[in-house]
């Protein structure tokens, strides 16, 4: 019986942990993060985006950065969980 089980679950698991971690890795990619923080620098350094919004969609980048590096961090160490 449990090999059975060990058989049709344990391949199951592993393809929705791929699915998973291929999910976060995209959700929070740290490039893309990073390049959005520098087009928000150029774009106030041309004049294009006042220095108010240049602020506010500074911290907005900032924050998403750091919860994104502590997801890979996370991902990295195995200590993510899914919370229901």
């Amino acid at each position: 019986m449990f090999v059975l089980d060990d058989l049709l679950f344990r391949p199951f698991v592993g393809i929705v942990d791929a699915l998973h971690t291929m999910a976060l890795d995209e959700l929070y990619d740290i490039e893309s993060l990073e390049d959005e923080l520098k087009e928000n620098q150029l774009l106030y350094e041309l004049g294009e985006r006042s220095e108010a919004e240049y602020q506010r969609r500074k911290a907005e980048l900032e924050e998403e950065l750091e919860i994104a590096r502590e997801v890979h961090e996370r991902l990295s160490s195995g200590r993510i969980e899914v919370k229901s």
